[in-house]
């Protein structure tokens, strides 16, 4: 991934225009390059995707940044929307679990407690007893990787990885806990796993280091008009510094030029270019990359992907009465067909601001391996959320509109091992002069994540290795958590 040097007006062409896309050249025109980013579908974005319902502005992708990050809410301020950024109304999230709306714990880190009490009201008393008995076991080695939940219930028990862990991860990657990589997901608590016997207390280390040096500002953000305005101002301000965006052009080859750098051939068209970055999913990237670097494509092409499906419901606010809150986390344990249910008008304040006779819902359903329910049809997705928020809220009242999106193959999974294989694409990828990979199929499926493997991967191909390392010494993974994201 070093040794081409896109100064001086090299050209660079970027396939994929969602974040991560335009990440990369946004960072490609900083070092000088000319740039042209080529989009396979209509419009730029990716999941990231601004819409409306009755006549309301909102999110019909991704709807918060983190913001204890820098580089979303940065990409943000240099495109234009630093006035736009604002945290959430309320971050108050609830569990439905155990037929009840349950506040959701404090005192824990990504689901794991440093005390059983922190997890008193959603744990059954046998639970709780369970975790109780971690100060006692005998280590759990864990190896190079492994599954957050297979560690967290030997430790722990399996309660708290049904009640609280599986779906606060699943609201992050839409994956099942006893698959995912702790190191790639949860790194803190790996860290704390390899260096504690009991977890208990490696998490209570974290929560004192974290109390030592406290982070002011709030957790997550959003941008006034939604997240999915992002995007969309990025390639503004490209298009503003000259760079070319194509969109309705798939690329169909890349292979080396015999006499330097790269030929892209997207339909009829073949460009040219010194840089190429790839910011598409895995599968994309394998067939672009089997010709020229069989081993790279080879492990990209077993990435699963998880698919699901945001059901956005208005109502006349003056015929609902909604628990106060941003929203409610659901564990699959609990048998409901909705996973998340986020409070949009309630959760963020621009929505309530711009349409205060409306109240704005939306829910999701699907999860990894989880594909019955998306073979429904949008009526049913409605239907059984409408049953779902009666039960967990009382909400009775007909919406006046309903959209909804699905998101097909949208989420990387991210298994046991991925750092391994993560660090095995990219050096079958060394060799290659001018080339580089991100996106979320790397190094974190959130919007910094993606953002932060963009320019990692542009700064490598300059020969700068330090945003890569710094993306495995501090992984953007590293906080996540609330209703609905």
């Amino acid at each position: 991934m070093s040794g081409s040097h896109a100064g001086d007006g090299r050209r660079a062409v970027v396939v994929g225009a969602g974040i991560a896309g335009l990440a990369a050249a946004h960072r490609l025109l900083r070092h000088g390059a000319r740039v042209t980013v080529l989009e396979a579908s209509d419009r730029v974005g990716g999941k990231l995707l601004p819409g409306e319902i009755a006549g309301a502005r909102v999110d019909l992708g991704a709807e918060s940044l983190l913001a204890r990050r820098p580089e979303a809410v940065g990409l943000a301020r240099e495109v234009g929307l630093a006035d736009r950024l604002g945290p959430p109304a309320t971050a108050t999230a609830s569990l439905w679990t155990r037929g009840a709306l349950r506040p959701m714990p404090k005192g824990h880190v990504m689901g794991v407690p440093g005390t059983a009490a922190a997890l008193a009201g959603v744990l059954s008393e046998e639970g709780l007893a369970r975790i109780e008995r971690d100060a006692d076991l005998p280590r759990t080695e864990v190896g190079d990787d492994i599954a957050v939940g297979e560690f967290v219930a030997a430790r722990l028990g399996r309660e708290v990885v049904d009640r609280l862990v599986e779906p606060l991860l699943g609201g992050v990657y839409a994956g099942d806990a006893y698959r995912i990589s702790m190191r790639s997901a949860v790194p803190q608590l790996f860290e704390a796993a390899r260096t504690h016997t009991s977890l208990t207390e490696g998490v209570r280390k974290i929560q004192a280091r974290a109390a030592a040096a406290p982070q002011s500002g709030p957790v997550f953000t959003g941008i006034a008009g939604g997240v999915g305005t992002l995007p969309l101002a990025v390639a503004d301000s490209l298009r503003a510094r000259g760079a070319e965006i194509l969109t309705g052009t798939p690329v169909t080859e890349l292979r080396r030029a015999p006499e330097d750098g790269w030929r892209i051939t997207a339909g009829d068209r073949v460009l040219h270019a010194d840089v190429v970055v790839l910011a598409v999913p895995a599968p994309a990237a394998a067939r672009l990359l089997r010709a020229e670097a069989p081993g790279a494509a080879a492990e990209l092409a077993t990435v699963e992907y998880a698919s699901m499906a945001l059901i956005t419901l208005a109502y006349r606010r003056a015929e609902t009465d909604l628990p106060d809150g941003s929203g409610f986390l659901v564990p699959p344990v609990d048998g409901r067909t909705i996973k998340a249910a986020t409070f949009a008008s309630q959760k963020w304040g621009w929505i309530a601001e711009e349409n205060p006779d409306l109240l704005v819902l939306r829910t999701s359903v699907g999860r990894h391996g989880e594909t019955e329910i998306l073979c429904h049809d949008d009526a049913d997705l409605v239907e059984v959320s409408r049953q779902d928020l009666k039960a967990a809220t009382g909400l009775t009242a007909a919406p006046v509109e309903t959209r909804v999106t699905r998101w097909q193959d949208g989420l990387p999974q991210y298994p046991v091992g991925h750092h391994a294989r993560v660090a095995r694409v990219r050096e079958h990828l060394a060799g290659l002069a001018g080339l580089a990979v991100c996106g979320a199929a790397y190094d974190g499926v959130g919007v910094p994540a993606c953002i932060a493997s963009a320019y990692a991967a542009v700064d490598g191909i300059h020969g700068d290795l330090r945003a890569a390392r710094d993306l495995t010494a501090d992984p953007v993974q590293s906080l996540h958590g609330g209703a609905g994201e």
